[in-house]
């Protein structure tokens, strides 16, 4: 963690290398929910571009967009719902596959959790290859939710995330941008 002179979300942010496998370079974002003065900015400038919208939900996803999600929801005065690992909702859902940078998985929402027309922000915590916020996105749309933006702490440009969403048509506000894996 840095001091208390640290003016960047990034300053909080911890890097780890070769994990989970070699030649990768971990953003550990917990450092940055551990520090209050960091934790608040980050939830201040993931809801700056947002306040005064209409947004009626925010979807975290799993599973570090629930911490944040909860937040932004929070300081935007709308609901939270979020999006989670097949099997762990309790109530009916609706559910989709989407490929990780290493296999597949599935991500579920409840089946009633938003109404046609209402506006959703997706947030998380790190945006690498865009998988998983398309999946949720879908989710949305699949209920017949607006997805007014999606908003991330972390970017991996380089590793098209940003690109795959704004070319289907989404605005992508982050927080910082780190080059390489």
């Amino acid at each position: 963690m840095k001091d208390i002179q640290a003016a960047r979300v990034e300053d909080y942010i911890r890097s780890i290398p070769d994990f989970p496998h070699e030649g990768i370079m971990f953003r550990d974002v917990t450092t940055l929910f551990a520090n209050a003065r960091g934790f608040r900015m980050a939830v201040d400038q993931l809801v700056a571009p947002y306040a005064g919208r209409r947004i009626d939900y925010v979807v975290g996803l799993e599973a570090r967009g629930f911490i944040l999600g909860g937040a932004v929801a929070h300081q935007l005065s709308c609901g939270f719902v979020p999006v989670r690992k097949k099997g762990k909702l309790p109530g009916p859902t609706i559910a989709q596959d989407y490929t990780l940078e290493y296999g597949q998985a599935t991500v579920e929402i409840h089946d009633d959790a938003i109404e046609a027309g209402q506006t959703v922000l997706i947030v998380d915590d790190l945006l690498a290859t865009g998988g998983t916020a398309e999946a949720g996105i879908k989710l949305v749309e699949r209920l017949g939710g607006d997805v007014v933006s999606c908003a991330f702490v972390v970017d991996l440009p380089d590793l098209g995330g940003r690109a795959r969403l704004e070319a289907l048509g989404y605005d992508v506000h982050a927080l910082c941008a780190y080059a390489g894996a």
